[in-house]
């Protein structure tokens, strides 16, 4: 075995002074230095980590009391709202319409509200916000929607003008459309279009009586205008003979937390 004697050999450039043996202790006295920087360095880091992360937790504990006491005090006041026109409109003749269809209208943002408690108010996916709009209104045995899109992230204004849209809709439909006969149908479908970068929505009635244009434009008429409006879209509803045909056209950028 072939041994190197490196006290007999000189640092090149050290003068012949200083022997490997002397320069190779110096280096390992200062990687000893560094590595014990280094370690301290990592513990500090480790230790202040755990800190954030326990108060990230606490936060997000805190965060969710606040969101579901929030969600409770809004339902509360829901359902008061609730009672109060049913109170109020007990004895008014021929008000039993314009009660079921203000008692319809709080059930849906309570729905939609529900829904954005289990997304923490943050956003929620479309094809859920839509299959919870419909679910109070499909048969659960043979369902008579067609819903299908692209996986979609909507923000809460959105989720409740989608909610409170689709309630008009569906008490619609269930009245007067397609769902008012057995054999009726409603296709759901939304589309991105990213060229345009538009979000585009439509409801198609199918197999219902044959629709007639209002005589004159209802307050749900003009409530599924205003919150096309509110996300700065294009509403259109046509009354085709074959059914009912509800068109949304949105800019993408009303579904995201930028738009006021």
């Amino acid at each position: 075995m072939l041994e190197i004697d490196l006290r007999t050999d000189v640092r090149p450039g050290g003068g012949g002074e200083e022997s490997h043996e002397d320069f190779l202790a110096a280096e390992n006295v200062s990687l000893r230095l560094l590595l014990a920087q280094a370690e301290i360095n990592a513990k500090s880091l480790l230790a202040n980590a755990g800190i954030e992360a326990r108060e990230r937790a606490a936060s997000d504990k805190l965060q969710k009391l606040i969101l579901e006491e929030l969600h409770h005090r809004i339902k509360n006041t829901l359902a008061t709202v609730a009672a109060i026109v049913s109170q109020s409109l007990r004895d008014v003749q021929g008000a039993g319409q314009a009660q079921q269809a203000i008692e319809g209208r709080l059930s849906a943002l309570g729905r939609a509200h529900d829904l954005l408690l289990q997304a923490k108010w943050s956003s929620a996916d479309l094809g859920a916000v839509i299959r919870s709009a419909i679910e109070a209104f499909d048969d659960s045995d043979v369902s008579r929607f067609s819903v299908g899109g692209p996986a979609l992230r909507v923000t809460s204004g959105v989720v409740i003008a989608i909610a409170m849209t689709l309630n008009e809709l569906c008490t619609n439909t269930t009245k007067y459309g397609a769902l008012s006969v057995p054999q009726g149908r409603v296709d759901i479908v939304w589309t991105v279009d990213q060229q345009a970068q538009r979000l585009r929505l439509s409801w198609t009635e199918t197999n219902g009586p044959v629709v007639q244009p209002p005589q004159k434009r209802s307050f749900g008429t003009k409530l599924i205008e205003t919150l096309g409006r509110q996300l700065r879209g294009d509403v259109q509803l046509t009354y085709a003979p074959t059914g009912l045909l509800y068109k949304l056209d949105v800019p993408m950028a009303s579904l995201s937390p930028s738009v006021p």
